[in-house]
């Protein structure tokens, strides 16, 4: 169970906290500076000039997963080059394609394949990875390589991953808006994402830790309003899955609709639910399900409720909603994309503590 004395004490976190997991996820606006300087040093920028005949986003375990979903979504189908996603790169790869992968496991023989095979066939490559290691060795001088900078746990390398592939989208002049100015402005908003979010600062007044406390002995539902928001939300769910040992349902608001069960639960749940139910005096039987709690995720300019409207043609029950208006005011440029970033770093930290005070995150 969650002891909740243990996030209004920042001693006893750090105590608690000796691998320094929370230090690293307070890392994600300086993981974005450290990237976009090693994007700029490898050679990323030269990739200007011409248009590829397809953009191949790699997909492995861990943040390259979560950075392939959120640049995809980022591109959307107005793109004007196609975006293929995938576990490995496909037969087809030629020297009119680019290609960019992600990992923190330097002895992917997967992706070492997809490597060689692509600077084989005469494509561009963009590795962020380890230098050392197969991987790195399968396109060894005839790739562009941005080591990580700074270590951090897995699970907590999504600054880094998001913020090599948006160098490449630069490059390539497959965004609508300059994206220069929002890079800075990025890293300073996860920066204060971390200083809202940092231990000492009690729950009512930390976004993270108010939402820990929100999803524990919860069954979350994560489910997202718009395409990028969806792609937040499934983050979130292996965030959780990954820190915290919490087993989520994530995806777009349209597919959660879609899941009549989740629904009736989410009915049951709201009048079930009693304000004056004390857990210790009456708790829960052993093999009762966690009741399901949902938090809709929004990044786009809509109203969130308009949006579930508009797609699903019903209102939902009541939840939480994660929408950050207030830290990203509308109609400022990338305003999606930096609410995805905010939204992505805010349950990371929000699953760290959550795995925290469950001692899921054990002491080294």
């Amino acid at each position: 169970m969650l002891d909740d004395t243990l996030l209004a004490d920042p001693r006893a976190l750090a105590a608690l906290d000796t691998r320094g997991v929370l230090r690293s996820a307070a890392t994600a606006g300086a993981q974005v500076r450290s990237a976009a300087h090693g994007a700029q040093e490898a050679g990323v920028a030269d990739l200007g000039g011409s248009r590829p005949r397809a953009l191949v986003l790699v997909r492995r375990p861990g943040a390259s997963t979560s950075s392939s979903a959120l640049l995809s979504a980022l591109l959307g189908p107005a793109c004007p080059v196609p975006v293929v996603v995938a576990e490995t790169v496909p037969s087809w790869i030629g020297p009119l394609d680019v290609v960019v992968a992600h990992t923190d496991d330097a002895t992917d023989v997967d992706l070492a394949d997809s490597v060689a095979r692509s600077v084989r066939r005469g494509a561009e490559v963009v590795l962020s990875a380890p230098a050392d290691g197969p991987v790195a060795s399968a396109g060894a001088g005839r790739m562009r390589l941005v080591e990580p900078r700074i270590p951090v746990p897995p699970g907590l390398d999504l600054p880094r991953s998001l913020a090599v592939g948006l160098a490449v989208l630069r490059a390539l002049g497959l965004l609508t808006a300059p994206l220069d100015p929002a890079m800075d402005v990025l890293a300073d908003l996860l920066d204060a994402e971390a200083e809202r979010n940092q231990p000492g600062h009690e729950p009512f007044m930390n976004p993270a830790k108010s939402l820990a406390l929100r999803l524990a002995e919860h069954t979350p539902l994560l489910w997202g309003t718009d395409p990028l928001a969806a792609a937040v939300a499934r983050h979130g769910a292996a965030s959780l899955a990954t820190h915290a040992g919490v087993v989520a349902h994530a995806g777009d608001v349209g597919e959660g609709v879609a899941a009549t069960g989740l629904l009736a639960a989410l009915d049951r749940a709201g009048v079930e639910r009693d304000v004056f139910h004390d857990p210790f005096d009456d708790p829960a039987p052993e093999h009762e399900a966690l009741p399901p709690r949902l938090v809709l995720v929004a990044t786009g300019e809509d109203d969130p409720g308009q949006a579930v409207l508009r797609r699903t043609g019903r209102p939902l029950p009541d939840g939480d909603l994660l929408h950050p208006v207030d830290e990203i005011a509308r109609g400022t440029p990338h305003s999606a994309l930096l609410r995805a970033a905010l939204l992505a770093s805010r349950v990371d930290v929000a699953a760290v503590y959550l795995g925290l005070a469950t001692r899921t995150i054990a002491p080294a």
